[in-house]
């Protein structure tokens, strides 16, 4: 249905000029040759407001023109105001990620016992034992063993073999994440036996030549073997993150450790040239089981039932305690404690800022040089030294040779 719009019923009554204006309009062809021309002389009177309202009715058209075309577009093309195409995808996500295996290619070790010949990294998928010998040997450089938090274990009786055996002139060496566990057992004395491994992790040759180099050991517990981690200080081996517990004899052995804990070992809970952050405890008879034996010890705490809970050349902010010897033996000890029973609580060449207690022992603290430390001994010596300074006794008596900012 076309729609026609009667310009003439806008115009005012009697206006013969806005009628003929229409006429043009609604009639292009009847429009003067002199005007198609450009003849402006030839236009009729009153052409001024004449080409108002023809400029006015040609924007109208225009406008009008315009409307009818968009309208007739949408009409005829209904599909482009709708989506395209179905929604539903054409599957499942493909993946983007790389695998495991991708990332670091690793072998899996599934039963012992194994040995480990060629360079690579190595993971445990399930519990191993073994009823004697070794469960898994290193005999290649380069390679990284992750326990993956499974235990390898052995029913072996009496205890033998080892449950990681660094085997050769070995470099580059990571075991991690997890644990080695025999049947040895503590019987309340410092008495131990039971089956189980020899060893929990071993170095072959470091014992002896020390030539494990760049072995590194870390978030392994080792428990009820007759040694726990027995690497060598004498290369580069580090123990970190990892626990010992009810070890026949030493509990951990390396160059470096640090955040460790070793308990109820029946020798040196924590032997090494560098200990931090570490915890080691003695219950063994003999005079060298020590709770932690170091070059530098920061931040430690040793005990021992029968020797000096904690001893060191260094000694920063560390604890010792000892049932029978001093509680803490070092040749320079900084803010430290060191307490004993009926030995020396704290022994060192050079003293600051530290505290000695014995219960019956011959002193409490007992020093070349002591600056600002405090015994404690009830009814004996509080305080031994040769040069002390601002040093007091809170129990008992001092004997001091030169003494100064003291009473």
């Amino acid at each position: 249905m076309k729609t026609q719009f009667n310009l003439a019923a806008l115009a005012p009554s009697g206006s013969a000029d806005f009628q003929s204006a229409v006429s043009r309009i609604s009639n292009p062809q009847t429009t003067h040759k002199h005007e198609r021309h450009g003849d402006l002389n030839a236009r009729p009177a009153g052409s001024r407001r004449y080409s108002r309202l023809e400029t006015c009715a040609t924007v109208w058209r225009s406008v009008l023109l315009g409307w009818v075309l968009l309208l007739f577009t949408l009409a005829l093309q209904p599909s482009t105001l709708l989506a395209q195409g179905s929604l539903t995808p054409p599957g499942p996500p493909a993946p983007t990620m790389k695998t495991l295996q991708q990332v670091e290619p690793r072998e899996p070790i599934s039963s012992a016992p194994f040995i480990i010949k060629q360079p690579g990294s190595y993971y445990l998928t399930t519990n191993l034992t073994v009823s004697g010998g070794d469960a898994i040997t290193i005999t290649t450089n380069d390679v990284t063993l992750d326990l993956n938090g499974f235990t390898i274990s052995s029913t072996a009786n009496p205890a033998s073999g080892t449950g990681i055996l660094l085997s050769g002139r070995l470099r580059n060496i990571t075991i991690q994440n997890g644990f080695i566990r025999g049947g040895v057992t503590n019987n309340g004395s410092g008495v131990f036996s039971g089956p189980g491994f020899a060893y929990g992790i071993r170095d072959e040759e470091g014992a002896s030549v020390g030539v494990a180099q760049n072995v590194r050991v870390s978030g392994v517990s080792v428990t009820g073997c007759q040694y726990g981690i027995w690497l060598t200080d004498l290369t580069d081996t580090l123990v970190e993150n990892c626990m010992v517990r009810t070890i026949q004899e030493e509990g951990i052995w390396a160059k470096a450790i640090r955040g460790c804990v070793a308990s109820d070992c029946g020798g040196v809970a924590i032997q090494g040239r560098q200990v931090s952050d570490s915890r080691g405890q003695s219950v063994g008879s003999a005079v060298y089981a020590n709770g932690i034996r170091a070059g530098t010890a920061v931040n430690c705490y040793g005990q021992s039932r029968s020797a000096h809970g904690l001893t060191a050349l260094v000694a920063q902010n560390c604890y010792g305690s000892s049932n029978s010897r001093s509680g803490l033996d070092a040749g320079a000890a900084q803010n430290c404690y060191g307490e004993s029973t009926s030995g020396t609580g704290l022994f060192a060449r050079n003293a600051q800022n530290c505290y000695g207690e014995s219960t019956s022992g011959p002193r409490a603290l007992l020093a070349t040089n002591a600056a600002f430390c405090v015994g404690y001994r009830p009814g004996g010596r509080a305080i031994e030294a040769y040069i002390a300074n601002g040093c007091w006794a809170l129990a008992g008596t001092n004997l001091i040779t030169y003494k100064y900012n003291m009473p």
